[in-house]
This record gives structure tokens, C-alpha cells and sequence, in this order.
């Protein structure tokens, strides 16, 4: 069963329609599921934070997508096991990592369709 939700910053939440993304991701965790961000890029905060329960900066973790092995730190982080997350990123390297190390991936290439994937991953 999906549990967890973890979402790349770059290129996903810099979309230009990130706003509906983060509202899904709101919904989702008020649902009880964990979200988590992870990210190559350099402690992208800003006013992230209150919508996820685990932030993960591959520069403060020693880990780099698209290691698998930072795809499962941050699963635990979530207190889940990787087959239970759903990882959301643009490249397709890193949601190759994200498979490897047991996730579901959904490449993103717009907000439209990655919340049309989420409904289906995570039904109401």
C-alpha cells in the first residue's frame, strides 16, 4: 500500500503551476500520507517546509540522486519502507533510481499529469 509521497524540487516544484501540486500534496497529507522532498539542489527551503514531514538535501545527506541508496534514507526518514512511497521528479535518471531502490516513479513533464498519475496512485 502507497503511503508516502516524495517530490523532487527542481524542475517539479519550480513548475509554473507548482501551487496545484503543493495543493495535492496538502490533501494527501491530510490524509494521512507522508510527504517528504528530496533534492540535489543546495537547501532549496524557503517556505517549503510546512508542507512536508521530511526534508532531504542530498548536499547535507552525502547522497545524490540517482542513488538508490538516498531514495531509501528518505523513505525511512518518512518511517516507511521504499516500496510504499511514490517518487516525483523530472529526470528520468532519478525516477530510474527512485524504481531501483523500490519506489513507484511518475516523471514529471507537467502539473496536469502528475496529478492525474497521483489520483490514480492515490485514490480517495
Amino acid at each position: 500500500m502507497l503511503r508516502g509521497l516524495v517530490l523532487d524540487y527542481a524542475g517539479v516544484l519550480t513548475d509554473p503551476e507548482a501551487a496545484d501540486l503543493l495543493d495535492a500534496v496538502d490533501t494527501l497529507r491530510h490524509r494521512g500520507i507522508r510527504t517528504a522532498l528530496l533534492s540535489n539542489a543546495d537547501g532549496s527551503r524557503g517556505g517549503l517546509a510546512r508542507h512536508f514531514d521530511a526534508l532531504v538535501f542530498s548536499g547535507e545527506v552525502g547522497i545524490a540522486k540517482p542513488d538508490p541508496r538516498v531514495f531509501r534514507l528518505t523513505a525511512e526518514r518518512l518511517g516507511l519502507p521504499a516500496t510504499g512511497c511514490v517518487m516525483v521528479d523530472d529526470s528520468r535518471a532519478n525516477i530510474d533510481g527512485a524504481t531501483a531502490a523500490g519506489m513507484v516513479g511518475v516523471h514529471h513533464t507537467s502539473v496536469p499529469d502528475t496529478l492525474a498519475e497521483l489520483s490514480a496512485l492515490f485514490p480517495a
